[in-house]
């Protein structure tokens, strides 16, 4: 999660927007009922859905770290949770695999996925503009 705050972070210092990481409430309503999950980053551009709590609404972005145990968690039930739920852009970051998934919110409020980012590629964030990172920096050792 730190390969991801920490230039995030550096990068929103003079922008309004904030980032967190897990343990952090986010509060989404799907089809009448509430949800609430702790993504392992997220940014937040709009004040008004923080509480003290945690967030109330969609986070402009999420990034969620798969591992052995969540992958299929993440993949299915929080894609469609997030999709759902307004969330602008979804990253599924694999370690195992060394690859960056990233699906961003059309018009029709459905996720579109981009190609894989792989080894020697740049990642360009739609939801933070400006906001980049290469996949090798994540995945250093």
């Amino acid at each position: 999660m730190g390969r991801f705050y920490a230039p995030i972070w550096a990068f929103l210092e003079q922008n309004k927007c904030e980032v967190y990481t897990a343990p952090f409430d986010v509060l989404l309503s799907r089809q009448g009922a509430d949800t609430v999950v702790q993504p392992d980053v997220c940014v937040i551009c709009d004040p008004t859905k923080l509480t003290e709590q945690g967030c109330t609404g969609a986070p402009d972005l999420v990034i969620e770290v798969l591992s052995r145990g969540n992958s299929s968690r993440e993949k299915k039930d929080k894609f469609e949770l997030y999709e759902e739920s307004g969330v602008l852009e979804y990253w599924l970051v694999s370690p195992m695999e060394e690859t960056i998934l990233i699906y961003d919110r059309n018009a029709e409020g459905k996720y579109l996925g981009r190609q894989p980012a792989v080894a020697g590629m740049t990642v360009v964030s739609k939801a933070i503009p400006g906001f980049s990172i290469t996949v090798d920096k994540v995945f250093a050792e």
